[in-house]
């Protein structure tokens, strides 16, 4: 008997997939040229790795990171205090009926690809993987 997981099941829509790389550019754009009215965010570069939207579309999360990964807490703290001019603008920029409401999280994807090298160049890993 198959067990189900909430996790399980289709993965996003395409529609999902769609207005939530619509989001990251757009988001990706504003950050670059400093659209917002706040200068401690616009010192800032910071990539935008992925946006990802609730099934309903009525929330979008954008994981992000810091230039360098230095001061990754207060890029979050800085984007969660301008989340309502960043939806106003993204909303605007990118011609969305109804915009979500924005969430920021720490892009952790740099980390694992780091400890994936790690591992990699590890000798006894090395050995396992190239198989003797």
């Amino acid at each position: 008997m198959a067990r189900h997981h909430k996790h399980d099941g289709p993965g996003p829509s395409q529609r999902q997939l769609r207005v939530g790389e619509l989001i990251r550019r757009t988001l990706s754009d504003v950050l670059m040229r400093g659209d917002i009215h706040d200068p401690d965010l616009n010192r800032l570069s910071i990539t935008v790795g992925e946006v990802r939207l609730s099934p309903d579309l009525k929330i979008a999360t954008a994981y992000v990171m810091p230039l360098g990964g230095q001061g990754a807490e207060e890029v979050i703290e800085l984007l969660a205090r301008n989340r309502a001019e960043l939806r106003r603008i993204i909303g605007r920029k990118a011609g969305l009926k109804f915009t979500p409401d924005l969430r920021f999280r720490l892009d952790e994807t740099f980390d694992q690809i780091d400890e994936t090298r790690r591992l990699f160049s590890d000798e006894k890993v090395r050995r396992d993987v190239e198989g003797e």
